[in-house]
């Protein structure tokens, strides 16, 4: 594999080898954890440009620090309302949501 590994022309052929093709089960669970870890570094950081700290935002949105916490650190699940009453309301950034 790890010839393979060199081989490869882009990132998304390095995807391929590494996690298999779009669709296999191994590339999805990649895909996921991909999309939280970008989720938790925007909220990180817009927390951070709005100057506030976890606990402020948690309870601006009315939630736990500890919450926030997990968000940012990717570690658990977050409903698209919440996301929205995070991000807009609690930190005054406006939320696109694009499905393709």
């Amino acid at each position: 594999m790890e010839n393979k590994i060199r081989e490869a022309k882009n990132f998304d052929e390095l995807l391929d080898i590494k996690y298999g093709k779009i669709g296999a089960v191994k590339r999805n669970e990649f895909e996921k954890k991909a999309q939280y870890f970008v989720i938790s570094e925007m909220l990180k950081e817009a927390r951070k440009e709005a100057k506030m700290t976890q606990e402020q935002l948690a309870e601006k949105v009315g939630t736990k620090k500890s919450y926030i916490s997990r968000l940012e650190n990717g570690k658990c699940d977050i409903q698209l309302s919440t996301l929205y009453r995070i991000f807009e309301f609690g930190l005054g950034k406006k939320v696109n949501l694009l499905i393709s």
